[in-house]
């Protein structure tokens, strides 16, 4: 389909602007994830997410995207963290630093997807592929005692995709934390952050 418009106060230039047919067949766009994963040396605890939000694919927005959960918004993951440890963690050397010290790596579940409603909400994340090589690498080179959720969505999935390792490592903890997403609302930020004193591994000075 073609619309033809006509510029004001000029000769008559004509802008010609096509459009899709209505009976067109549009490929969803997949989103794959930005930051892979982060396993500093001797690493003991596997922290893992979903998916990173919107804004770190958007030309505008992703600028203020620093690293996981850090995307300009009120994610709560970095402010209660910050509170529990005693750290500035502003930036992303600052956010490595730490998980440096506590022995735990980062990672996502979700490798690539197509997200739908332009929504940040992980049940409208489709067309899902998981990193599990990424993961699997995670786990079978480096001592893990515990993985940590940070939602129960990430937990089901877990549970769902990577069986197989459950089985075969049932030595490891399973551990889920209180969504950081301000949509998750059952909770306060006082009672998450009460949760995450009690769960995350403690800092050894």
């Amino acid at each position: 389909m073609e619309q033809v418009l006509k510029t004001c106060g000029r000769k008559a230039s004509e802008v010609r602007i096509l459009y899709p047919p209505p009976d067109a067949i549009l490929l969803p766009m997949i989103e794959t994830h930005p930051f892979g994963s982060f396993v500093p040396p001797q690493v003991k605890y596997l922290l893992l997410g979903s998916f990173t939000t919107k804004e770190a694919f958007d030309d505008t927005k992703k600028e203020a995207y620093k690293w996981f959960y850090a995307n300009g918004g009120r994610n709560q993951f970095w402010p209660i963290l910050s509170i529990i440890y005693g750290r500035k963690l502003e930036i992303r050397t600052e956010m490595q630093e730490l998980f440096t010290v506590l022995n735990m790596a980062l990672a996502d579940i979700i490798y690539s997807c197509e997200r739908q409603k332009n929504s940040n909400l992980d049940v409208n994340l489709k067309n899902i592929t998981y990193a599990i090589d990424d993961i699997n690498q995670i786990i079978e080179k480096n001592a893990i005692q515990k993985i940590f959720f940070t939602s129960r969505f990430v937990e089901t999935k877990f549970r769902q995709v990577f069986r197989n390792v459950i089985q075969k490592h049932s030595n490891i903890e399973l551990v889920t934390l209180p969504s950081p997403s301000p949509r998750y609302a059952q909770m306060t930020k006082e009672q998450k952050l009460k949760k995450y004193r009690e769960l995350m591994p403690i800092l050894q000075q």
